[in-house]
């Protein structure tokens, strides 16, 4: 069998987990493979680069850094954000996630960090970032 290069589409089993073994993303929980191009950037980095040169039926463990992940946390996504800008109705609980959408008009996901009388202190960095996180990846096909 030969090498997966990139330009090939690939099918992905994978168990994503955090260095303490906290199991973050699974496809076979899903009952579906990830399909995707190789090298097309859909996916991080580490990933994508991991499953490059993979033959059908191998798998490997990786141990990816945030570099090749989601990379480091930005202060810079940290950000006050004025109460008002909440539906009077909005249960502000630290920890939460909660998706929303810029004046400007992109969509957003972010944490909430804290909450004072005036602002909600939110994180935009990608939950994963700053992290070190490991793959088992399985191959299963390559078109």
């Amino acid at each position: 069998m030969s090498e997966v290069k990139v330009g090939k589409t690939v099918s992905v089993h994978y168990i994503g987990t955090l260095d303490d073994g906290t199991e973050f993303d699974n496809s076979h929980t899903r009952g579906e493979p990830l399909t995707f191009q190789l090298g097309a950037g859909q996916m991080i980095s580490g990933f994508d680069s991991a499953v490059s040169g993979m033959v059908v039926g191998e798998s490997k463990t990786i141990r990816l850094s945030p570099e090749e992940a989601y990379g480091e946390s930005d202060p810079e996504m940290v950000q006050n954000v004025p109460r008002s800008e909440f539906p009077p109705e909005f249960e502000f609980q630290v920890g939460k996630m909660v998706q929303g959408q810029t004046s400007a008009g992109p969509p957003f996901i972010a944490k909430i960090d804290s909450v004072t009388e005036d602002y909600v202190v939110m994180d935009l960095n990608h939950p994963l970032a700053g992290t070190h996180i490991n793959f088992e990846v399985e191959l299963l096909t390559a078109d």
